[in-house]
């Protein structure tokens, strides 16, 4: 079995140990593979590389375990780890563990997301996995991360054992776990929330008066209570979202129906 592992926070995120320790204790004879960007590449989204080349250096993270650093993007190292070190699609791979939950419709933003969705676009079997984290400092820092991944990651390998033992009808599972979370902490089935936060713009002035400016928002809370925002963060359990590559509208054909002529007449 081969297992690739990439994510956005970068190749030094501790994350990517305790997930290959855990993935290695629960599938002892996988050949797991670590491919994760130089720097920290949060909010790039499904970005890819097409103008500038990309350079790759094998590195040693811990004892007997290394991985590839790419000086890209987390699906240029999805595309670089398939084609260019498997030489193959491999039966699984893990996005994450991501420092940051990602929940709703925002999703499409994440980079995590976008190297799960590379995936799940070249055959694999594919999973997103995020752990909350309240302390927003940390979301963007890439060394000495004061977090313990070693629950996240046996819960994240307990989930992809069964993803991969049955045919389930989607391209990518989005786990979002608490930031408390045990073995035993509730799992649901959830959709995608509308927004995991509200959209702010902090404008601000430099020495020189100009003006410049900060994106950022607040935690949305109060969601429906099928949502994975609802469930993580107003309930405390794990989210599972099921994820199609396919973002077509469901009712297409009433759609058509009720809008074909309207659309497609000159």
């Amino acid at each position: 079995m081969d297992i690739l592992i990439v994510n956005d926070d970068g190749i030094y995120s501790s994350s990517l140990i305790a997930l290959y320790k855990a993935l290695k204790e629960k599938f002892e004879d996988a050949n797991i593979t670590i491919v994760a960007p130089t720097n920290q590449q949060s909010g790039i989204g499904r970005a890819i590389s097409l103008f500038e080349p990309l350079r790759m250096t094998k590195v040693r993270l811990a004892e007997n375990i290394f991985g590839y650093a790419v000086s890209g993007t987390p699906t240029d190292c999805v595309i670089l780890g398939i084609y260019q070190i498997l030489k193959k699609v491999p039966d699984l791979v893990i996005s994450g563990i991501n420092i940051g939950e990602n929940l709703g419709t925002e999703i499409m933003t994440s980079g995590t997301l976008g190297a799960a969705f590379e995936a799940a676009h070249h055959g694999a079997k594919s999973i997103a996995s995020s752990l909350q984290m309240t302390s927003d400092h940390l979301k963007f820092r890439e060394l000495d991360i004061p977090i313990n991944f070693e629950i996240p990651a046996k819960i994240t390998a307990r989930i992809a054992e069964k993803y991969l033992k049955y045919d389930m009808p989607c391209d990518v599972l989005n786990i979002n776990i608490p930031e408390n979370a045990t073995l035993e902490t509730p799992i649901e089935i959830t959709r995608l929330a509308r927004k995991m936060y509200t959209t702010h713009v902090e404008e601000r002035v430099d020495p020189r008066g100009r003006s410049y400016y900060w994106i950022d928002g607040y935690p949305i809370f109060e969601e429906k209570e099928d949502t994975d925002v609802y469930v993580l963060r107003k309930k405390g359990h794990i989210s599972i979202t099921p994820l199609t590559l396919d973002t077509t509208i469901k009712n297409l054909d009433e759609f058509k129906e009720k809008y074909g002529k309207i659309l497609c007449e000159k």
